[in-house]
């Protein structure tokens, strides 16, 4: 990342915070170097607190924490975008959002994170990891089957029906991710690829 221009803003820069796996921006604040350097150091977000007149870390009366997975600069290095790892709620209100509460629009890799966590932490009772563990074959058998349940309801009217079959074949689909070691994020990289061309 390029050196931060603190001049512009009298010491002051203003930073985006985003969801690493939803891409929902979360809150705004405002750094000053001190506050980038610590942030940069301990992986979790620090502001300049303007009312405070301090640095104030997300989280430190909370522990609702922001931890750090990626910092970027823009194109002027004079504001921040740093993607997170929320722990817990953003908001004071409770809300994931300072913006209001999440809508669905990126709970794809939201899903794909749980479904995830429930495989490598060997869930007992998940119906994900019992599929899981069963192997390639009976995944890529049910993504067969959930495929075939989706293109039987497209020939009828009812649209209901045919979102949750849709639903049913992307879940699944994202256990064979899984099961091959591929992530949803990869799969989008050969589309935009594709797209390129």
């Amino acid at each position: 990342m390029e050196q931060i221009d603190f001049s512009k803003g009298n010491g002051l820069v203003p930073v985006v915070i985003q969801d690493y796996k939803t891409l929902q921006v979360l809150m705004v604040g405002y750094m000053n170097e001190e506050a980038l350097i610590k942030t940069r150091k301990e992986k979790k977000v620090t502001f300049f607190s303007r009312s405070k007149n301090r640095l104030w870390t997300k989280g430190e009366t909370s522990g609702n924490y922001l931890d750090v997975v990626e910092i970027s600069a823009d194109c002027d290095n004079d504001s921040i975008l740093i993607k997170v790892n929320p722990v817990g709620p953003v908001c004071h209100t409770g809300s994931t959002s300072c913006f209001g509460d999440e809508g669905a629009k990126g709970f794809v890799y939201q899903l794909e994170h749980i479904i995830k966590q429930r495989i490598e932490n060997n869930v007992v009772d998940s119906y994900t990891n019992k599929l899981y563990k069963k192997g390639i074959n009976k995944v890529a058998q049910k993504v067969g089957e959930e495929a075939v349940e989706l293109v039987i309801e497209a020939k009828d009217n009812n649209i209901d029906l045919f979102k949750n079959e849709a639903a049913d074949l992307l879940y699944h689909l994202l256990i064979l991710l899984k099961t091959k070691g591929v992530n949803l994020q990869s799969i989008e990289e050969v589309l935009k690829e594709r797209h390129k061309k």
